[in-house]
């Protein structure tokens, strides 16, 4: 089978082939979720040459792991939690605050953005209004940007996000709600969250030649 044919496995069964020896194959998990965890990066502030390396170690703590993925999440919030807590650990901060809903809180509100297209590849129209909507991302407080990162730009659920972050689904609500309040009137709704923090492709083939060099070395 060509690399190509193997992306049609699901998940469990690239897993699988990985846990029996076929190494090769992590290529495909890398690929996969480049861009995921590269917005999770930059949207915890980090610049791009630190995100890569976060990413890095993610994955190689994913690999070095693998067998202990027991899928009862989905491999995407198992591999998310491990760059969430790379993330935190760079930071010295391995934990958040719990907030109380004190606040009215609209969950009726027309979504930022509409996650019908998923062309993760679609590189943004105009370079000032990604210049725009990151200097805003940046100046939200941490804990509001990582539940906009989460729900709005890589679309995890309420719940996922919750056990993510390690607080209610009432604050992720909370914060949310606060995070679109202070984003809304400066981002046009025109633009999809996948623009956002785009993974371009002049840095994924390098990036996973390198992991995957990383890899095969263990």
């Amino acid at each position: 089978m060509t690399m190509r044919q193997f992306e049609q496995l699901t998940e469990t069964e690239i897993i699988n082939r990985i846990l029996n020896g076929d190494k090769t194959l992590y290529e495909i998990i890398v690929r996969r979720y480049n861009s995921c965890l590269y917005k999770i990066g930059r949207s915890y502030n980090y610049k791009h040459e630190d995100t890569q390396d976060i990413m890095q170690d993610t994955y190689i703590d994913a690999f070095k792991n693998l067998s202990k993925f027991e899928q009862r999440s989905s491999f995407k919030t198992w591999i998310i939690r491990i760059m969430l807590n790379n993330c935190y650990h760079k930071k010295q901060k391995l934990s958040y605050k719990n907030e109380f809903a004190n606040e009215f809180i609209n969950e009726n509100l027309t979504p930022m953005f509409n996650h019908s297209n998923h062309d993760a590849q679609k590189e943004i129209h105009s370079r000032e209004l990604k210049h725009i909507i990151e200097t805003a991302l940046s100046q939200l407080h941490e804990d509001y940007r990582m539940v906009f990162s989460l729900r709005e730009i890589n679309g995890m659920s309420v719940a996922e996000t919750s056990s993510l972050l390690g607080i209610s689904e009432a604050n992720v609500k909370v914060r949310l709600n606060r995070a679109k309040t202070m984003l809304r009137s400066i981002i046009e709704k025109s633009y999809t969250a996948e623009e956002l923090f785009e993974y371009n492709l002049i840095y994924c083939d390098p990036f996973t030649e390198k992991v995957m060099q990383k890899i095969n070395e263990l």
